[in-house]
């Protein structure tokens, strides 16, 4: 698989401009991806949990080759731009994450996101002048991917416990001075910090629709200054509920009427898959 074409990249960072609020829907696997694809969204990203669940792991159990190798596939399936979580990348040390999208860019994929967490639950988040290292490490590779790659970085705090918006701020700042092309804080707490954050910030700024801003629309984000919307491991958790759902409802039954209910869905799907 070879990078992305220049085209590719352009399209996709074009997408990103404050007050846009695009969908930017999270995928599993290749065939999750087809089916958004066929649904009509113009980029697509994929889920580490999500990713994790399909090799029956929890989130963070993947290694860095197998994040590269399911990003290959899915840009082979896909023609839209796709853009990865890449965890914390897979190192703590800087030149980790450089590496990390030195090589996510030679899989097809238009983007990537750097976390500042540690994987340490003693620690949770990296200090801030080690986070500002690792995103200026992977901010250069990101420049010097032939055909460009748009970065994302994360601010993962307040998915730790309560953060300080302020500090939180401040960090995401300090990423966008490091070279960030997209900036990220997953886990605000309420539209307020939403628009907080987009007001203090000058790049775009994706928002996970998770917990209590999941009552919003897109067009309150829109209004509060977001570019982008993503999903995280949202679309891949319903799914799999689903099919615990219908899976128990097959079991305690012993009838098959759940699944007869969800043929008109199923073939929507399977028109994206050729089938």
């Amino acid at each position: 698989m070879t990078a992305a074409s220049a085209d590719k990249v352009a399209k996709f960072r074009a997408l990103h401009r404050k007050g846009a609020a695009f969908l930017f829907p999270n995928f599993w696997d290749a065939g999750s991806a087809k089916i958004l694809e066929g649904l009509g969204f113009e980029a697509l990203a994929t889920t580490s949990s999500g990713f994790a669940l399909t090799k029956g792991r929890a989130d963070y159990g993947v290694t860095r080759a197998e994040v590269m190798a399911h990003a290959r596939e899915v840009c082979a399936a896909v023609e839209v731009p796709v853009a990865a979580d890449l965890e914390n990348g897979f190192g703590a040390a800087p030149e980790e994450c450089a590496l990390t999208i030195r090589l996510a860019a030679e899989t097809g994929l238009c983007g990537g996101s750097i976390e500042d967490s540690t994987g340490d639950n003693r620690r949770p988040v990296h200090e801030k002048s080690a986070a500002i290292d690792r995103v200026r490490a992977a901010a250069t590779a990101a420049r010097e991917a032939p055909n460009g790659f748009v970065l994302t970085a994360r601010a993962e705090a307040y998915l730790y416990g309560p953060a300080d918006l302020n500090d939180v701020i401040a960090r995401l700042q300090a990423f966008e001075d490091a070279g960030a092309d997209v900036l990220f804080a997953p886990g605000l707490p309420d539209i307020e910090a939403v628009a907080a954050v987009c007001s203090s910030v000058s790049k775009p700024v994706n928002v996970l629709v998770f917990g209590a801003l999941a009552k919003h629309t897109v067009d309150d984000f829109a209004k509060a200054g977001v570019a982008r919307l993503s999903l995280g491991g949202g679309l891949a958790n319903d799914a799999y509920a689903a099919l615990v759902e219908t899976a128990l409802l097959i079991k305690n039954s012993r009838g098959f009427s759940a699944i007869s209910a969800k043929r008109d869905a199923i073939k929507i799907f399977k028109k994206f898959i050729g089938d």
